[in-house]
């Protein structure tokens, strides 16, 4: 009897280690949420002066932002990737992305020009993936006249720093294996790598799938080994 009531107590103390664990993890993603501006401490970055652009860079929640600049980010996504997502098992669903792009968790990234007009944004979340806390960007998308001027990156850029700065473990993505010119910035230009939870890693459907799931560890993500949770898209958990 002794074993067996040994082995309960440790079963016991393993689930209480574990849940104090997702709670700290829920914390952390909470109090990220509920910031009023990310990017309010790093003043630097909210300005964009290179390469003939001269921009000015907002982080803001979906529920602050003025409606038009939700639907302009929502044409500029279908404009530019309607035909990706058509090509891939997802096929484009206008209902699901404006739905995905006006979610309460959504905050974007802004770059407007001189005329307040804006120009590019990204799209990202505060979340948590397989009992991790990550910043996941689902969208960054430019309009043509701003491209291959270096903005693109330094938007990227701002997102690990946010994510460093609300002590997310990593920046994670999605991107279409097909979409040659954004797989090559994110994995040669930018550094990320394929995550653990890529159907290419994780076995699920491997080739047959046309997305990959990249990601880059922020310093508070650098000593984490490996995960052995199954593949694919773990969800999040503090909703």
């Amino acid at each position: 009897m002794g074993r067996k009531s040994n082995r309960a107590k440790e079963k016991k103390e393993k689930r209480k280690e574990e849940r104090a664990a997702m709670d700290a993890v829920c914390a952390k993603v909470d109090a990220a949420n509920k910031l009023d501006d990310p990017l309010a401490a790093f003043p630097v970055f909210k300005k964009y002066d290179r390469n003939g652009l001269n921009l000015q860079i907002e982080c803001k929640r979906v529920s602050t932002l003025n409606p038009l600049s939700v639907e302009w980010a929502y044409e500029l996504t279908r404009a530019n990737m309607q035909t990706l997502y058509e090509q891939s098992e997802w096929g484009w669903k206008e209902r699901e992305k404006r739905d995905e792009m006006k979610d309460e968790r959504a905050w974007y990234l802004l770059a407007r020009d001189s005329d307040s007009a804006p120009v590019a944004f990204s799209h990202f979340r505060f979340d948590v993936e397989c009992g991790e806390e990550v910043l996941y960007c689902y969208e960054v998308q430019l309009e043509s006249r701003v491209r291959r001027k270096g903005l693109g990156k330094f938007l990227i850029q701002i997102l690990q720093l946010i994510a460093n700065s609300t002590q997310m473990k990593k920046v994670m993505l999605t991107v279409f294996k097909h979409n040659h010119g954004a797989y090559q910035f994110f994995r040669e230009a930018l550094q990320f790598e394929i995550d653990d939870t890529s159907p290419s890693m994780s076995g699920c459907c491997g080739d047959d799938c046309s997305y990959e799931i990249l990601s880059r560890r922020t310093k508070h993500g650098e000593a984490v080994t490996g995960h052995t949770h199954g593949g694919g898209h773990c969800g999040g958990c503090c909703h």
